[in-house]
């Protein structure tokens, strides 16, 4: 069974009355007399009401968690008694998953370019699905872990996306056939067909187009003599800024050419590898003004007419929780805001962050225009979750963000019994949230959702 207990996890109740605001407070003030660490408060109500809105709009498919995106333990167990699979890019990962109770079947090895070592150490674990996009992986594969389950991932147009994939991973359709009878060959079995359109897409019709290349792939690898049973439809999802609305168009248009080119009577397993989406409002990172500086008549700076800018220097940056700023289009600008409360009448002042660095790439914002800060001054900065925590660096030895976890008391005593309902159409909300999710669906007791109802109530 999943283990999220207090005992063995330094989670704290939120109870009636308090909010996630007050946890900050409260912490800030612990921090006043003696340290001005940075660090993150993780709200996992957030990530089981994304869970819910999930399991609502996409009801075909079982996320598998990206364990890149943020390993953070707390989250890892949360995401475990929700029973979620995993998405798993190494040994470590796979280590890291398997140690917190996650069953091996509930892994998929998805990393199309592997260490030796580690095929070996998932073949030892008993994880067998896993992909591929080469041949030269498939020697790999036949040589140390010849009952693999494998999954063909194929190249797909994710040219509207902010962040792509496919000119690094995925094998080209031209080249299908003779992938899969190269792994015909080596008695390989190949299950399924994989894909990812990128993160940060703005086109839901690439989820369509990839979907049906999908189907191509199928329909080549029954030819040639191989039961096909699984699709993965890849990660990338989001539901902050724009693309909030697009993920609900992106949910229709995917149930739909399910629907049309995989329809439910084929019984075909369909799973999904998101990151982001579970995490990215879950996190709240706070940071402290270390250093101030002012500059008049700077030339250099980028706040045109203004002769006096203000510099502001604190403890985290782009070598530790900021790092998406250089390398993440899809979370590229931050926008730090004052945790004291901010008069309307006070003016704002042209202003540049820096990290802590003695890098001068180490910038989190430039001509960005906030009241005056002071050093021993807070900020924080929402949608903190993705890409942060799991890649952070000890450039220059500077502490790392501490994690503090926070569930309601709501949510932690939640009775799953009382809000599930095992008839022909099955009626659920998130109480914390009172927002109804209606979901019909016909032969309810076997259907997903009431699979990860019942999974909860046995936590």
């Amino acid at each position: 069974m999943h283990d999220l207990s207090l005992e063995r996890n330094p989670i704290e109740i939120l109870e009636t009355g308090r909010s996630i605001s007050d946890i900050i407070d409260g912490k800030i003030r612990q921090l006043y007399s003696g340290s001005e660490e940075p660090f993150y408060v993780v709200n996992l109500d957030n990530i089981l009401e994304r869970h819910l809105q999930w399991i609502s709009l996409l009801p075909r498919v079982k996320p598998f968690y990206a364990v890149k995106c943020n390993n953070t333990t707390a989250v890892l167990k949360m995401l475990s008694a929700l029973d979620t699979g995993f998405d798993c890019a190494s040994k470590a990962e796979i280590e890291l998953a398997l140690s917190l109770g996650v069953k091996p079947d509930d892994i998929i090895y998805a990393h199309t370019t592997k260490p030796l070592s580690h095929i070996r150490y998932a073949c030892a674990h008993r994880v067998n699905l896993m992909t591929f996009d080469n041949e030269e992986e498939l020697l790999k594969i036949s040589l140390v872990h010849p009952q693999a389950k494998l999954v063909i991932r194929i190249a797909v147009d994710d040219s509207k996306s902010m962040v792509r994939l496919s000119p690094k991973f995925g094998a080209r359709l031209p080249t299908v056939r003779q992938l899969l009878g190269r792994a015909r060959e080596l008695n390989l079995e190949v299950v399924g067909v994989s894909f990812h359109v990128g993160s940060g897409c703005t086109r839901s019709s690439a989820f369509r187009q990839a979907i049906e290349d999908a189907r191509r792939v199928f329909d080549v690898a029954s030819v040639l003599g191989f039961q096909m049973r699984l699709l993965d439809i890849g990660g990338g999802f989001s539901k902050i800024g724009d693309f909030q609305e697009k993920f609900e168009e992106f949910s229709e248009v995917i149930n739909g050419s399910l629907d049309e080119f995989f329809p439910p009577v084929s019984g075909l397993e369909v799973i999904a590898e998101p990151g982001r989406y579970y995490v990215e409002s879950a996190f709240t990172l706070a940071v402290n003004v270390i250093a101030k500086r002012v500059v008049v008549e700077d030339r250099a700076n980028k706040c045109a007419g203004v002769a006096r800018v203000m510099m502001y220097y604190i403890n985290d940056g782009v070598y530790g929780s900021m790092s998406c700023i250089t390398f993440d289009p899809a979370h590229s600008k931050l926008e730090p805001y004052p945790h004291r409360a901010v008069k309307k009448s006070e003016p704002r002042y042209c202003s540049v962050i820096w990290g802590p660095t003695c890098d001068s790439i180490d910038k989190i914002t430039e001509s960005y225009w906030i009241p005056e800060l002071y050093v021993g001054d807070w900020l924080l900065v929402d949608n903190m979750g993705a890409y942060t925590v799991s890649v952070t660096t000890d450039f220059n030895s500077f502490e790392k963000a501490h994690i503090y976890t926070v569930v309601t008391a709501e949510t932690w005593h939640i009775n799953f019994a009382e809000i599930l309902n095992l008839e022909t159409q099955c009626g659920f909300f998130f109480p914390s949230r009172g927002v109804p999710l209606i979901v019909f669906l016909p032969r309810c007791q076997t259907c997903f959702i009431c699979n990860q109802f019942l999974a909860l109530w046995a936590v």
